[in-house]
């Protein structure tokens, strides 16, 4: 999977040209993000061969955005970590972006942290399991971090993700430790760090018009 981001200020990002596209390939998701700068964040989530058939024409409708791939996930968790390697059958994908903080020694340690996380933290990836989540990826391009989250469609994310510290504190004492090194993306609000991209709703059909006799 990969991720492709596009940013611009709001009137030269019109998610209308990325519906488009979107809505002729059905493995596509895409969400928005509008940032306390007056900047659109437009994301693309799709398998990498999708991303990269998709790279030319996004660049086309969007020719002054800077465009960001987040090309492979450097953390990933899949049921096949779970006694119950059971997958749903259809999924819902939350998506969220936040920063790394600007401390390369700090960036070091989380991409450690996240290397050896499945061996020396293995209440992580349990409380992940008991939370019922499908997938979960991690993706990075400079400071910028895309968490992926994928449960069973129709559930809710509210409802899961305590079931990730139920009778487990270590992952309370995980989640503690990676606060030190994540902060807000420029543009996130006071005190905000993991922001949650918005689903784009699928472009609204074209009425009819009235066949003249």
């Amino acid at each position: 999977m990969s991720i492709v981001e596009l940013t611009d200020y709001d009137h030269r990002l019109p998610p209308q040209k990325l519906q488009a596209l979107g809505q002729r390939y059905p493995d596509v998701a895409l969400r928005r993000w509008p940032d306390a700068n007056h900047l659109t964040h437009l994301v693309a989530y799709a398998p990498q061969a999708r991303i990269q058939a998709l790279l030319p024409a996004l660049k086309q409708a969007y020719p002054t955005a800077r465009v960001k791939e987040y090309a492979a996930p450097f953390y990933r968790f899949d049921r096949n970590r779970c006694a119950d390697k059971t997958t749903a059958k259809q999924w819902d994908n939350i998506i969220l972006t936040a920063s790394l903080v600007a401390d390369t020694a700090k960036q070091n340690e989380y991409l450690r942290y996240h290397a050896t996380q499945f061996e020396q933290w293995p209440e992580v990836s349990n409380g992940f399991c008991n939370a019922s989540f499908q997938q979960l990826l991690v993706f990075r391009r400079g400071r910028e971090l895309m968490l992926v989250i994928s449960i069973p469609k129709g559930q809710s994310l509210d409802a899961l993700n305590p079931k990730t510290t139920e009778n487990n504190p270590r992952v309370d004492e995980w989640n503690q430790r990676m606060r030190q090194y994540q902060e807000g993306r420029n543009g996130a609000g006071p005190g905000e760090v993991w922001v949650f991209l918005q689903p784009l709703p699928p472009l609204a059909a074209k009425p009819k018009q009235a066949v003249r006799k």
